[in-house]
């Protein structure tokens, strides 16, 4: 691992203790970093903002929070009313975007910016339904976004990990079969833990991938790479 000792981070979206940003939140502060860390919500900016300016300087940004209304994410893509993508693409992608503005001028030094995605943004995943095409809007963000701040030094990548026992997971269709399937499909036949999501954020926080950005992060044991 790698030494952040001095180090500012915000981690925005933990829920619980199975949290991915809890996962990265522990990762970060093990390595040293100095944390400010903010609760899931759909309005997070009025959060962000305060904690953010009290650091006076930040490092890192990790976004772990993501949202669709239940009843359009239980439904075909085909049939999401218009009123279902507004609040899901605001929340799991805009609000990534406005986290990054606010933090940009936080970020004289340079930084990385963290988002979470999932392998459903680039490949049908039963029941993951409207939120495979919000998760390639963010991707897609995420690309836009490390080549306009790329210049001032600040990095921009989305974590992608294999399917995790969540909260926010809790709200997929048939979760369990898709935990059975990632465990026998993948090349270590182990799922992803938090910890190995924290493992990757720490390394692109580091100075150690200071020429890394743009990129979409597999965590999942080879899972994403099976057929």
């Amino acid at each position: 691992m790698f030494s952040l000792q001095g180090h500012k981070a915000l981690v925005v979206g933990i829920a619980n203790e199975n949290s991915i940003a809890y996962g990265c939140a522990k990762a970060l502060r093990s390595q040293g970093a100095d944390l400010a860390v903010t609760w899931l919500s759909s309005k997070a900016e009025p959060y962000v903002r305060p904690l953010a300016e009290e650091l006076g300087r930040l490092d890192t940004l990790v976004h772990s929070i993501a949202f669709a209304p239940r009843e359009e994410l239980h439904g075909q893509v085909i049939d999401c009313p218009s009123g279902g993508f507004p609040p899901a693409m605001d929340v799991s992608v805009h609000s990534f975007l406005r986290m990054i503005r606010l933090a940009e001028p936080l970020m004289p030094e340079g930084g990385c910016c963290l988002s979470v995605s999932f392998f459903g943004s680039s490949r049908v995943v039963r029941h993951y339904n409207m939120m495979g095409p919000v998760k390639a809007a963010l991707e897609s963000a995420v690309r836009y976004a490390a080549a306009e701040i790329g210049p001032q030094g600040i990095r921009v990548h989305a974590l992608s990990p294999g399917p995790l026992k969540t909260r926010a997971a809790s709200g997929i269709g048939h979760f369990d079969e898709l935990l059975s399937l990632a465990s026998e499909r993948a090349s270590t036949h182990q799922l992803a833990t938090i910890e190995d999501v924290g493992a990757m954020a720490t390394f692109l926080a580091s100075p150690a991938a200071r020429n890394l950005t743009g990129g979409v992060h597999d965590i999942d044991g080879g899972f994403s790479i099976t057929a």
